[in-house]
């Protein structure tokens, strides 16, 4: 378990004690498998207990890299988490320091518009200082307003977004389906689920805004919808107590 360029097993524990080791600390490094160089590298980078040692290993760090991230405040788990979403891990330092919180790039956009238009989405990366720059402008802090340039929101379109703190790839299929943000902050459902449920029950991406804010459930629309019935003549029937079909 020792590192590529360290000893294969852990030395005998008079060789920790010599090298000013405590037998108790020694003994729990000698138990997780570092032999005494490997302890030596982790605790000169900071990293002074053999769990975490282990823990920021399996997260992929090692003794030459993990600075940059102890530095920023980040956890294992944290590195792991911006390492999937393809940051680099002095990308992740710098973001975590910014405030950010571990969110996806502009891929979940391209994807999510090729799912609900049928078509790739233009790419971003030329207009994130842009966005930047107008999400910024508009008062919304550098951790709230990175997300939205990085999933490819142009920066006035993602503002009342932003200030109403939705994530923005959920936003993104929410804005999708018809929801302005004050309508979004209402809804409790993922926004994955909604989608899927409005689409099974056949009710066109462009009305379910409309039958949700009325107060209409998936199956009741697409009900009053074989009728011909539209979401505002529902909602005033509702109104007036009249037949919508339920029941």
């Amino acid at each position: 378990m020792s590192d590529p360029d360290g000893p294969e097993r852990p030395e005998d524990l008079h060789e920790w004690t010599a090298r000013g080791y405590e037998v108790g600390e020694a003994r729990r490094w000698i138990g997780a498998g570092f032999a005494l160089a490997d302890a030596d590298r982790w605790r000169t980078a900071g990293v002074y207990r053999p769990g975490p040692a282990l823990s920021w290993r399996t997260a992929g760090l090692t003794p030459y890299t993990v600075r940059p991230l102890l530095r920023a405040g980040m956890a294992p788990r944290e590195a792991v988490r911006w390492h999937e979403l393809g940051y680099s891990h002095a990308e992740a330092a710098e973001r975590h320091l910014a405030g950010e919180r571990p969110h996806p790039r502009s891929a979940v956009r391209r994807m999510l518009h090729r799912l609900l238009r049928g078509s790739p989405a233009p790419s971003p990366e030329d207009g994130g200082a842009e966005a930047m720059g107008a999400l910024l402008a508009a008062g919304i802090g550098p951790a709230a307003a990175r997300p939205f340039a990085d999933t490819g929101w142009a920066g006035p379109e993602a503002v009342p977004w932003a200030r109403a703190g939705i994530d923005p790839a959920r936003a993104l299929i929410l804005r999708e389906l018809g929801f302005t943000a004050a309508e979004a902050r209402s809804l409790g459902a993922d926004a994955v689920e909604l989608l899927r449920a409005w689409w099974d029950a056949g009710v066109p991406r462009g009305e379910v805004a409309a039958w949700a804010v009325a107060g209409f459930a998936p199956a009741e629309a697409a009900r009053l919808r074989a009728r011909g019935v539209d979401p505002e003549r529902a909602r005033v029937l509702r109104a007036l107590g009249g037949d919508t079909g339920r029941g």
